[in-house]
């Protein structure tokens, strides 16, 4: 009987080293959502305005009238705003309202990072902004020839700027962005 309750003791002990012997449980840490944005596909814009430039086909463009545009992304409540300027000898305050329009966000932005944009081949000179921080843009530039012609863009969203929660969509249209000012042609 005694051999009966140990070799009964002994084979709990053993099942229950092995049931025992797992992994420690542990919280799973904190995730990102994962968002996935179609991959670019860019098309032309070619219309009556004195420049062309490529944008995402994601984007639903509108004249607003005297060659301004908006870019709506309505997945992402975005919007990119074009603003064209014709420089009539008022090069100096086209430049300098671009930079006040960007700098007014220095209250909410955590840095403002500037990145120069040089096209000899297209005639295109630049500033591309990237504004880090909850503030209510995180991109803005503007593209001059310097004798003629003179666009800004920037990038809002429909909802209260959170960085870390629109930091990826705000990352696919930056790019967007980018790739508007390279391709830009004045005509």
């Amino acid at each position: 009987m005694i051999k009966k309750v140990f070799a009964a003791v002994a084979l709990f002990a053993v099942s229950a080293t092995f049931v025992s012997c797992g992994e420690d449980a542990v919280p799973k840490p904190k995730a990102f959502l994962r968002l996935d944005y179609p991959v670019e596909d860019y098309v032309l814009y070619t219309g009556k305005c004195p420049f062309t430039f490529a944008f995402n086909s994601q984007a639903i463009i509108s004249n607003k009238g005297n060659c301004n545009f908006t870019l709506q992304y309505p997945r992402m409540k975005a919007t990119i705003y074009l603003t064209y300027k014709p420089v009539e000898g008022n090069l100096e305050m086209l430049l300098r309202d671009a930079q006040k329009l960007t700098y007014e966000h220095v209250i909410k932005a955590d840095a403002i990072q500037e990145l120069p944009f040089v096209n000899d081949m297209q005639n295109v000179y630049g500033m591309f902004y990237q504004v880090g921080g909850d503030a209510a843009t995180n991109a803005q530039f503007y593209a001059t020839d310097s004798t003629r012609h003179f666009l800004t863009g920037s990038m809002y969203f429909y909802a209260r700027p959170n960085y870390d929660s629109l930091m990826p969509a705000a990352s696919y249209i930056k790019d967007d962005m980018r790739n508007l000012m390279e391709t830009l042609k004045w005509r």
